[in-house]
């Protein structure tokens, strides 16, 4: 029941995705093209579905929130798009394609990924049927997540730390920056959305960062351990770029445990929920044993 529901729920963000990047004509036909590759090249649909997760654990139907998801989907694909360049991580592949830059062009790309990050913005302010002071408080909150508090700045931080040999304090802190934050942003918007209490709300942000945590931590033993052509993407990029991960900073058993010891937290942080909160559960569980 869990992945069924985890299918439909991409699907519908797939075909809502569509309409959205149509809603208007851009000035440029390859733009479009370079933004519609990236935005419709597959993947988990992750963050809008924990958006939605979220609202349901929060007594709501989350999938009225659709076009918030839609914007968080947008900026996790610019965030890609702008982490494979050259000047990133320097990418050719994701998600079993080749990057956005090696097709269209790393300028394009750039421009590409700038007005997916745009459009988002604008998407969420279409949201129907949320008060006005309730829309305002989710864009702050993802607003938060993708900029120098949040992605944006660990992105910076991830790049000073290649070739060198990093502290666990400022792994965790890249990490929660880079990858934590936009997580987050999801379940805590889809929170407040439904208009969930505080108490609840505090739990869900407490699920939601210890989710990051065991997602990152996966994807460090993803990297060593995982097989290319399920990842859709080159494993042992962390060793070639030389970063410091999980992994690296302790070791494979070590980062196993650590990934589980977050598991476990995030599910004690829904101890209070009922059966709403059992998307939440299953997904958690779900992150260490998934292999892509």
């Amino acid at each position: 029941m869990f992945k069924n529901v985890w299918k439909r729920r991409a699907k519908l963000v797939e075909e809502d995705l569509i309409r959205e990047l149509h809603r208007r004509e851009f000035l440029d036909k390859n733009l479009t093209r370079a933004m519609e590759y990236s935005l419709l090249a597959g993947g988990k649909r992750l963050r809008p579905i924990l958006l939605m997760a979220a609202a349901d654990a929060s007594g709501t139907n989350g999938e009225k929130f659709i076009t918030v998801a839609d914007a968080l989907e947008m900026i996790h694909t610019y965030s890609l798009i702008h982490d494979d360049l050259p000047a990133m991580d320097d990418d050719d592949y994701r998600r079993g394609k080749l990057t956005n830059h090696k097709v269209f062009g790393e300028a394009m790309a750039i421009l590409a990924g700038d007005a997916l990050l745009t459009l988002a913005f604008e998407v969420i302010l279409r949201q129907k049927d949320v008060p006005n002071a309730i829309l305002l408080e989710v864009l702050e909150e993802i607003s938060v997540a993708a900029g120098a508090a949040g992605m944006v700045g660990g992105q910076v931080i991830d790049l000073r730390s290649e070739g060198v040999k990093i502290d666990f304090e400022t792994l965790k802190l890249m990490h929660r920056g880079k990858t934590g934050a936009l997580f987050r942003a999801a379940i805590r918007s889809g929170a407040i959305l439904a208009q969930s209490s505080p108490e609840k709300l505090e739990k869900l942000t407490i699920y939601a960062e210890n989710f990051g945590l065991a997602f990152q931590i996966t994807d460090d033993i993803l990297d060593v351990t995982g097989d290319e052509k399920i990842l859709g993407k080159p494993v042992g990029s962390d060793a070639k770029n030389l970063k410091s991960t999980y992994v690296s900073l302790t070791s494979l058993d070590a980062a196993k445990n650590f990934a589980q010891n977050a598991v476990d937290e995030a599910l004690n942080a829904l101890k209070n929920f009922g059966d709403e909160a059992n998307f939440l559960r299953e997904l958690v569980k779900y992150l260490v044993t998934r292999e892509k």
